[in-house]
C-alpha cells in the first residue's frame, strides 16, 4: 500500500523517468475492478490525456501525482500500483488503465484490493489529497516536537496509538504498514492509550517516527511493497507479514499478530507491553 516511503520513492522515480515524455495512447480497463475508483468517466481519459507532456511528478502522503502540461494530472492513491514498462517490454494484459508514451514505454495501473486512479484538470476534488498537499510530512524539518505535541492535543478522546497515528490521515501517508516498526522501535504497544505515555515516551515516539520513516524512505521503501519498476523496497521490515514467523529482533520472543481497527497489527508482548 502507498505510504510515505513508497509515495516519495515512486514520485522521485517517476520524475526522473517520465519528465518530457508525451502521452500517445490511453487504454481503458481490460480487467474491470469494482473497487477501482476513478474521477469522472474513465472512458474520457483518452481525450483528456493524449497529447499531454509530463512536466513533473511528486509523491506526498498516500498519493503520487504525475503533472502534465495544460494543467492536467494523473493521481494514484493508496492501493493502486503504477508500473513503468520500458520500450519493447511486455506489459500486463490485465490492468485498470494503461498509458502509452511517445518512446514506446508505458505506465500500467492496477488495483489489487481497492485503489483510485484519477485523471483531471486543475485541482483534484478529494479532501485527503488536499489535506496531504497542505500538511507537513514527518520527513520535513518543520515537523518538530511541538507539531507532534499538537497532534496529541488535536483530539479530546483517549485514543490508542494506532487510532491516533494511523487513522483519519492525521499524518498523511502514515498508515498501518509503517506504524508497526515505528511503535516497535519506540517500545509502545499499538493498543496503548495516549494518556498513558509520559513526556519522555512521547519524545521517544517522536524520534522513532522521524528516524524510522527517514530510513524507510532513504532505502527506497519497505520490502513488503514495490516501486515504479516493480522492485521491492530496500528497507527490511522488522514487524510485517514477512517477519511474523520470526522471533522478536530484540528479545527473541514470539511476535503477536492480531486484527485491530481494520488491519493486522504486529507487536512483541515483552518489548511493547500494554500499559493500562
Amino acid at each position: 500500500m502507498l505510504e510515505i516511503p513508497e509515495s516519495k520513492t515512486i514520485g522521485l522515480q517517476a520524475n526522473e523517468t517520465l519528465v518530457g515524455r508525451t502521452i500517445t495512447e490511453v487504454v481503458n480497463a481490460t480487467s474491470p475492478h469494482k473497487f477501482a475508483f476513478f474521477s469522472g468517466d474513465p472512458t474520457a481519459y483518452g481525450a483528456l490525456l493524449v497529447g499531454r507532456t509530463v512536466m513533473s511528478a511528486r509523491g506526498h502522503g498516500m498519493f503520487v501525482d504525475v503533472c502534465l502540461d495544460g494543467d492536467a494530472a494523473i493521481t494514484i492513491g493508496d492501493g493502486t500500483n503504477m508500473r513503468y514498462y520500458a520500450p519493447h517490454d511486455p506489459h500486463p494484459a490485465k490492468h485498470q488503465l494503461l498509458v502509452g508514451l511517445d518512446d514506446g514505454s508505458c505506465l500500467a495501473f492496477t488495483v489489487a484490493m481497492y485503489g483510485s486512479i484519477c485523471a483531471y484538470r486543475g485541482a483534484l476534488d478529494n479532501k485527503y489529497h488536499r489535506g496531504s498537499l497542505g500538511s507537513l510530512s514527518p520527513l520535513d524539518d518543520a515537523f518538530d516536537e511541538q507539531h507532534f505535541e499538537n497532534l496529541f492535543r488535536s483530539t479530546t478522546k483517549d485514543l490508542s496509538m494506532k487510532a491516533l497515528l494511523a487513522t483519519e490521515q492525521r499524518i498523511p501517508g502514515l498508515g498501518n504498514g509503517v506504524l508497526q516498526d515505528i511503535l516497535f522501535n519506540a517500545g509502545i504497544h499499538p493498543k496503548r492509550k495516549k494518556s498513558t505515555l509520559s513526556d519522555f515516551q512521547k519524545g521517544e515516539l517522536f524520534h522513532c517516527l522521524k528516524v524510522t520513516l527517514r530510513s524507510m524512505t532513504d532505502r527506497g521503501g519497505r520490502d513488503t511493497e514495490r516501486d515504479l519498476f516493480g522492485q521491492a523496497g530496500g528497507y527490511a521490515t522488522l514487524l510485517s507479514k514477512n517477519t511474523v514467523a520470526n522471533p522478536c529482533p530484540r528479545c527473541g520472543g514470539a511476535i503477536a499478530k492480531e486484527a485491530y481497527l481494520g488491519g493486522a497489527v504486529y507487536y512483541c508482548p515483552v518489548c511493547q507491553p500494554l500499559a493500562r
